[in-house]
């Protein structure tokens, strides 16, 4: 039997979580009967798909190469059906989307951009918060329909992968760090860091517990102007993304990346409820090919 749009998105949503449990929730169906719907597949097709192991589940050879033409299926079907925004069925559309403003400077206004000129129809209103809590906060509060964040977050929230961006370590002119860093050079070293109790600074201590370092507060402050001046003034060094620090900087500062590259996963977020044609084609141009990933055979 040709297997349903509904078996083929739950296969697809069990390949980006890696877990039954998680897929269920994020296609809003319960566990039992998205695990019955790829089982009876499994049967459909008379090969496994899935290789149980333990709570989480791996795609065997098989499941991979279906999620692979499942995915192209399902962006097909996508694009079908958002020719009704981009022919004015859904001309009253509004979506909402928050962001922290280092993600809306960098990122956030590109996605806009590239979806308004292909669903002119959509009003696309774009906030911005300082920290991922009042993100968090937003869409439990139906304020805002997606928000883009940077990964993990609250696990209450379905996540779409979308990138990853490198975290690299920004220095003032003439200092003497090699290049690449090792994450052994932060102990003791002068940092600019935002201000303690935030959510960022809370990631921050967290990480550098785990390295085993412990860096010297130079400057605390929240405000990006600022982080970017305390380091042209020689205040301390910096922890920021690879691509906002080219812009802010230029050739001001000494930007190294870690050793081993530090890299933060980017994605979009959403309570766990049904979505809007125009979020769901949002999320859709966003980009959200979640990598296949290949048995060993």
């Amino acid at each position: 039997m040709t297997p349903t749009l509904a078996q083929l998105r739950y296969l697809v949503a069990v390949a980006d979580c890696r877990s039954i449990t998680g897929a269920a929730a994020s296609v809003f169906v319960a566990q039992s009967a998205l695990s019955r719907a790829v089982q009876a597949m499994e049967r459909d097709l008379g090969v496994e798909l899935l290789a149980r192991r333990g709570r989480g589940v791996d795609l065997t050879p098989e499941g991979a190469r279906v999620v692979r033409l499942a995915r192209t299926v399902l962006n097909a079907v996508e694009a079908i059906d958002d020719i009704g925004i981009s022919h004015g069925k859904d001309s009253a559309s509004v979506l909402t989307l928050v962001s922290t403003p280092t993600l809306a400077l960098d990122l956030a206004a590109d996605l806009i951009v590239a979806f308004t000129e292909r669903h002119p129809n959509v009003d696309v209103r774009l906030q911005q918060h300082g920290s991922r809590e009042a993100l968090v906060e937003a869409l439990n509060q139906g304020r805002s329909e997606l928000a883009l964040v940077d990964l993990p977050v609250d696990k209450e929230l379905s996540t779409h992968f979308i990138q990853e961006r490198e975290v690299v370590l920004i220095s003032p002119a003439g200092s003497r760090l090699p290049d690449p860093v090792p994450f052994r050079v932060l102990d003791g070293l002068p940092m600019v860091l935002p201000t303690p109790g935030t959510g960022r600074r809370t990631e921050m201590e967290a990480m550098f517990s785990c390295l085993g370092v412990r860096p010297v507060p130079s400057l605390e402050v929240d405000e990006r102007l600022a982080w970017v001046t305390g380091v042209t003034d020689g205040r301390g060094s910096l922890i920021w993304y690879r691509d906002v620090v080219l812009r802010a900087f230029g050739n001001r500062a000494e930007i190294r990346s870690f050793t081993p590259p530090l890299l933060r996963p980017v994605g979009i977020a959403h309570a766990r409820r049904p979505l809007s044609r125009a979020a769901r084609a949002f999320i859709a141009q966003a980009g959200h090919k979640a990598p296949v990933r290949e048995p060993v055979r």
